[in-house]
């Protein structure tokens, strides 16, 4: 398997979006505060990165975890709010460790010697700076496993364009059809809008998912979390997906969703999804048109 090198102007892109860190607009929050002086903005970070853990992972989806597992990067923080985050205690409550950049390039390296497929970056958004050089600092060392991009989807188009080339696969959640929901359960504005427009711009960049061997080495992969009373809205996600990206778009439908963090505070997210929910939500996206489902069960 070869994978793409460098890009030829690769610390130019570093530079850009290490200035973006001075009058933060890496992600569509748009702080606009000085990363690099300390300032903190709503993600609450600082320009370096932070990480939470790091290990083989053998939970995400079978084209990534394989035989050997996903090399999985946990980083603090989020630049979403969600009320239901599984994962809260990093994202909101923000628990982990400051490290170097070249400490971030060395895990990634220690990942691969482990034998893991792939490097996966979980909620990269806040850290895509860091990131970046990382990146380039451990492809210049050996690193050859695809690099797996796993965001919340509410992403610049900006910072994209400057990981493009950097980037194997980008699997983003696409968690709401409808701007409302967004705001309500997961403090942002514009979600769908922002969503979309990420999305289409990750997809120029790597186009559908190539799968060799019965693991994804390029593409994009989009996940779905159906939620109860159709709060997702799934069937303007798949409609999207299907017409807007590409009806062989890989969708990863997902059931998994149970009340954490403060979801109780919420009577309409205070259950599980039904089984009749998800297949409604699976029918969608067959009636959509989209061809490439992961389903789980329930």
């Amino acid at each position: 398997m070869v994978l793409r090198s460098l890009p030829p102007d690769i610390e130019k892109r570093l530079a850009r979006l290490e200035n973006l860190l001075s009058s933060c607009t890496i992600c569509p929050r748009r702080c606009q505060v000085n990363r690099l002086r300390g300032e903190l903005g709503h993600c609450a970070l600082p320009a370096e990165p932070v990480i939470s853990s790091f290990g083989p992972h053998h939970g995400e989806e079978r084209v990534l975890s394989g035989s050997r597992g996903s090399g999985t990067i946990f980083f603090t923080s989020c630049n979403l709010n969600c009320v239901y985050c599984q994962n809260y205690e990093i994202s909101q409550l923000r628990f982990g460790e400051p490290v170097t950049v070249e400490d971030l390039a060395f895990i990634m390296l220690s990942l691969e010697k482990q034998g893991c497929h792939n490097i996966n970056l979980v909620s990269p958004t806040p850290h895509a700076a860091s990131i970046a050089r990382a990146i380039f600092l451990a492809r210049s060392r050996g690193l050859s496993v695809p690099i797996v991009y796993n965001t919340g989807g509410y992403d610049a188009v900006e910072t994209l364009r400057h990981l493009s080339g950097l980037i194997d696969i980008y699997m983003p959640d696409f968690k709401y059809g409808s701007a409302p929901e967004g705001r309500r359960y997961s403090n942002v504005p514009r979600y769908p809008s922002i969503a979309r427009a990420a999305l289409k711009e990750m997809h120029a960049q790597v186009g559908d998912l190539v799968i060799e061997n019965g693991l994804a080495v390029r593409g994009l992969l989009v996940r779905h979390l159906v939620l109860p009373n159709d709060i997702s809205r799934s069937k303007r996600v798949f409609s999207f997906l299907a017409s807007e990206i590409s009806p062989n778009t890989y969708v990863n439908v997902m059931s998994q969703y149970y009340p954490a963090y403060r979801a109780t505070a919420f009577p309409e997210l205070s259950r599980r999804v039904t089984p009749a929910e998800y297949d409604a939500a699976v029918a969608a996206a067959r009636d959509a048109g989209l061809r490439r489902l992961e389903i789980q069960g329930l």
